[in-house]
């Protein structure tokens, strides 16, 4: 139990030393040449390096040939031309009877894909998208 103590009181004796490798405010000291030098040579990195967003307008060149006016594209437009859907899968799943008071039900599941189509009037260009679908039908069953 003494040793305890004694380990104690010399902890307690070393609580007030602070090594040479921790840095204290008392001893923080800031270099305010250095940091006002690399300020300013962030400013004038700006100030050489800015951006001009608003160029100058272009001197115009006076000449004999006839300035041509750029037109604007025609948009295209697209009209829905065609629909196809191609069934690959169709399977009849049985009865289902529903929760409640309510006749059962037969539910067919049909896997397919879709392709839509639309073609441009003035350019005849197509366009055409396809997709998978999947429809559930439930079918009411009436039982006698």
């Amino acid at each position: 139990m003494n040793d305890f103590s004694d380990l104690v009181e010399m902890a307690l004796a070393d609580a007030g030393k602070i090594s040479d490798n921790v840095v204290t405010p008392h001893r923080f000291r800031v270099n305010w040449i250095a940091l006002s030098v690399g300020v300013a040579a962030a400013a004038m990195i700006l100030i050489l390096a800015r951006v001009d967003y608003h160029p100058a307008a272009a001197t115009q060149m006076a000449s004999a040939a006839p300035v041509l006016q750029p037109s604007a594209a025609r948009l295209p437009s697209y009209q829905a031309s065609g629909l196809t859907q191609l069934v690959y899968n169709k399977r009849d799943e049985g009865l289902i009877y529903p929760a409640g008071p309510g006749e059962p039900v037969r539910r067919i599941r049909t896997m397919k894909r879709e392709t839509l189509q639309w073609q441009d009037q003035h350019s005849g260009a197509q366009l055409q998208v396809s997709y998978p679908a999947e429809e559930v039908m439930l079918i009411p069953v009436s039982g006698q």
